[in-house]
């Protein structure tokens, strides 16, 4: 199945490396220049509103999902294309997975970390088969990796945990791997 619609999850918060938001906001543009429509947090803050602003700016579609409880602490960024508000959390992430064909991390915090892990157990449960893609700006996330690897390494994990997540260096690694 072709992919029309990211769904990115990352950070609200910008990160101590400026390499953070020249990252979020490449994939912002590479997704409007590829016609991908961008599912995201719907906060205008930190590296997720870096993205959206990005998408917008290079005149891509923009689905954003926010629980009401963080309309003002993410600035909830009403003039997407789309913006829906949900009730909890949980239904955010169900309500962005369902409109998207494909997953991308960038560098991020527990909110992030929540987002992979409930999309990777859904893959690893047979609940969807979307791409995983981790952007690993930076070696971000080269902890996380090797987390996920001991993980597997101490049997907690069967080996195919690893190959539902292809991890990349740059945005425009991103995309190839969204186009492949």
């Amino acid at each position: 199945m072709p992919v029309k619609s990211v769904c990115v999850y990352c950070g609200s918060r910008f990160g101590a490396m400026p390499a953070y938001t020249e990252a979020a906001k490449a994939l912002g543009i590479g997704l409007a220049e590829h016609n991908l429509r961008l599912v995201y947090g719907a906060g205008d803050v930190g590296l997720m509103g870096t993205v959206a602003r990005a998408a917008q700016a290079a005149g891509g579609t923009t689905f954003g999902v926010i629980p009401e409880h963080l309309e003002r602490r993410e600035v909830g960024k009403s003039d997407l294309t789309t913006y829906v508000v949900t009730e909890t959390m949980h239904e955010r992430k169900k309500v962005m997975l369902y409109n998207a064909d494909a997953v991308v991390v960038l560098p991020g915090g527990p909110g992030s970390l929540d987002e992979l892990f409930e999309v990777l157990t859904w893959r690893q449960l047979g609940l969807h088969n979307k791409p995983i893609v981790i952007l690993n700006t930076d070696g971000y996330w080269e902890k996380l990796r090797a987390l996920l690897d001991h993980v597997v390494e101490q049997e907690f994990a069967d080996t195919s945990l690893n190959q539902f997540l292809t991890w990349v260096e740059t945005p425009a690694q991103v995309l190839e791997v969204l186009r492949s």
